[in-house]
């Protein structure tokens, strides 16, 4: 590297780090007024808190269903996101062909499968506030539907 190359970033780091320290160099203390003082606070606060499952005082319980869904509301609600569209290779609603080697295998086979889940399918197709009841339900009005 040329002499004058070596000169001219000696004296740009120099000028670097003479800004550098000007910057901390303030002597005074910064007296805020009450309004910067409240700006900066609200600024500076958390945009959360933390707050243990313990602490929190439960929610009111919600008024009883009038029963069980039918397997009708399970599926349209639940189950039709992925068994409409065949989703991650699920049998699709409607195709008999997709529902027959499973029905061979027997009819409590399919009801196990749709409640603890099975390869893709998670257990009850994540609908956690259905009993095994409305699962079966749902998973007969897959197959009348299926024929």
């Amino acid at each position: 590297m040329s002499q004058l190359k070596k000169t001219g970033l000696a004296a740009v780091a120099l000028l670097l780090a003479m800004g550098i320290a000007g910057c901390g160099s303030e002597s005074e203390e910064v007296k805020l007024t009450a309004d910067q003082e409240k700006a900066m606070n609200e600024r500076l606060a958390p945009a959360g808190e933390v707050v243990l499952e313990k602490d929190v005082p439960s929610a009111p319980v919600a008024a009883a269903s009038s029963g069980p869904r039918s397997g009708e509301e399970v599926y349209n609600s639940k189950c039709s996101a992925c068994h409409a569209s065949g989703a991650a290779g699920a049998p699709k609603f409607g195709s008999a062909a997709d529902w027959d080697s499973r029905l061979a295998q027997g009819i409590e086979t399919l009801y196990t499968h749709a409640v603890k889940g099975i390869r893709g399918m998670p257990a009850k197709g994540l609908c956690m506030d259905c009993s095994e009841d409305e699962i079966h339900a749902a998973v007969d009005y897959i197959l009348e539907n299926s024929k």
